[in-house]
């Protein structure tokens, strides 16, 4: 993958906290930062995707977004479990 040298201006303590954080995971603090940055991105593809369904089918139902935060969840516990380990 190509890279681009690029400036950006942050708070100190922001910085810091970046730089605390890349040094626990083992990774460059540059890593960490295009890390972020990608999650940001597909973030805003998902809203985009979100608002573009409810454009076309009409808002969520309470039902549907606690029926999504359940399959998330459960999702999440079996992600986050080790191998081996039932989710909790």
């Amino acid at each position: 993958m190509a890279v681009k040298k690029v400036t950006v201006t942050l708070p100190e303590e922001l910085v810091a906290a970046l730089g605390a954080a890349a040094r626990e995971d083992g990774v460059p603090l540059s890593r960490l930062v295009a890390s972020a940055a990608e999650s940001e991105l597909r973030r805003r593809v998902g809203r985009r995707l979100v608002a573009d369904w409810q454009a076309e089918h009409g808002a969520f139902t309470l039902e549907e977004i606690a029926a999504a935060r359940a399959e998330m969840a459960t999702a999440d516990a079996q992600a986050l479990s080790g191998p081996g380990q039932a989710a909790a």
